[in-house]
This record gives C-alpha cells, sequence and structure tokens, in this order.
C-alpha cells in the first residue's frame, strides 16, 4: 500500500531547498507520494519575528546552510533578490510583496494541476543555488517551470485575478502545518507526527519503514 506525507514549505527557506532533493529521492526509490503544502515565510507570516531574533542568529544560518549545502553537494547563495522585500537595517516587512506571493501561489497552482514537488524542486534550485542573479528577470522561471513539466504563463493565467483565492489556500496549508505540530518549514507530517527540518527527512523516512513503507 502506498504511503503518503504532507510537505509544507516555503520559497524563501534555505532549508526547504536544501530538504527537497533528498525528497525527491524519496519519491523515486520508495512507494511513496508527497502531498506539497506551500506556505508564506515566517517573515510574512509574523512580520515582527525578524525584531526579536538573538543578534547571532543570521551569521549561524548563513554559516549553516553553506555547509549543510557543501557536505551534501548542494550549491547554495542567498538569493538575489530575496524572495521577501525586507528593510535589513530596520527589520520592517513591507506589506506589498512582489515575489513571495506569486512564488507561493504559482506553488499551489502547480500543486493543483501537475507535479508540484517538481516545480518547487526547479523554481528553488533557479533561486538559490547561486548561478542566477534576477532569477525574475526574463525567461529564468519560465524555463525552470519548464523543465518541471508546467507552462508558466498558463500557470499565472490560473493566477490572475485570483488573489484572494490563492491567499486562502496559502493560510489553509498554514493552519495545517500549526495542526500536525509545527510551525517551521521545511517540515513533513505523517501520521500524526511533524518532523521539522532538513536534518528530519531521514526521521520521517525511518517512521514510514517502520509503518511498511517499500522501496519501489
Amino acid at each position: 500500500m502506498s504511503h503518503s506525507v504532507d510537505l509544507f514549505w516555503s520559497f524563501r527557506s534555505p532549508y526547504s531547498y536544501l530538504a527537497t532533493r533528498r525528497i525527491v529521492e524519496l519519491t523515486k526509490e520508495y512507494d511513496l507520494a508527497v502531498n506539497v503544502r506551500p506556505v508564506y515565510p515566517i517573515a510574512v507570516r509574523t512580520p515582527k519575528f525578524f525584531k526579536g531574533i538573538h543578534p547571532l542568529w543570521i551569521n549561524y544560518l548563513m554559516t549553516d546552510i553553506k555547509r549543510v549545502g557543501d557536505m551534501n553537494n548542494i550549491p547554495i547563495s542567498w538569493p538575489r533578490p530575496d524572495p521577501v522585500v525586507m528593510n535589513r537595517e530596520t527589520k520592517e516587512i513591507p506589506l506589498e510583496q512582489p515575489y513571495i506571493h506569486r512564488l507561493t501561489h504559482l506553488g499551489i497552482a502547480a500543486t493543483e494541476t501537475g507535479n508540484g514537488l517538481a516545480f518547487l524542486d526547479e523554481i528553488s534550485n533557479l533561486i538559490w543555488n547561486g548561478e542566477t542573479v534576477g532569477w525574475h528577470e526574463g525567461d529564468h522561471l519560465a524555463r525552470a517551470a519548464e523543465k518541471a513539466g508546467f507552462d508558466l504563463a498558463y500557470l499565472d493565467s490560473l493566477l490572475e485575478g485570483n488573489f484572494d483565492s490563492y491567499d486562502a489556500k496559502v493560510g489553509e496549508n498554514q493552519e495545517a502545518l500549526e495542526k500536525a505540530g509545527h510551525w517551521g518549514v521545511p517540515t513533513l507530517a505523517y501520521n500524526g507526527e511533524a518532523f521539522f527540518g532538513q536534518d528530519r527527512v531521514e526521521v520521517c523516512l525511518w517512521r514510514m519503514k517502520q509503518d511498511g513503507l517499500k522501496p519501489r
């Protein structure tokens, strides 16, 4: 019998990006379906979050994501532009967000119309691998979407005039994330348990194997 797991994931989360390759591998190696559930990043969900963090948090984050990437042979560099517009001096998050809302809603549309995990994989690689400055410009997004089997123009047409509808779907995912037992991403939710962080993917795999998950 096939197993399924919910994946709560954000386009601004470096750890979501770092976890994606392994999660894709799991779907190829095991009889496993991944239900992709994009959410807004914590900076958008909780705009005051970065005002309250310890001053060392950012430096540690940048050090850690680089070494995790190096350990797993995954190139990573902070996106240019940042998917979330933020004043780095004041830590203010403006309401107008030209990138993250579109990205998150595209993730929802891709999940509803095709292989959402493939879409997350290709788009996050474009944004985070450090090779593309101006990932939002030209045909970068369109080509990444095409690699995942999507027509970006078609996905954008689904979004046009439907902001509130897609925003509500993201809200449902965010509520489901907390109901699953966590608030951060990436989180895999399986059988009443939350597995938070890219370093908990293997723990989730272990649990599913206990429940009979089989190789393909």
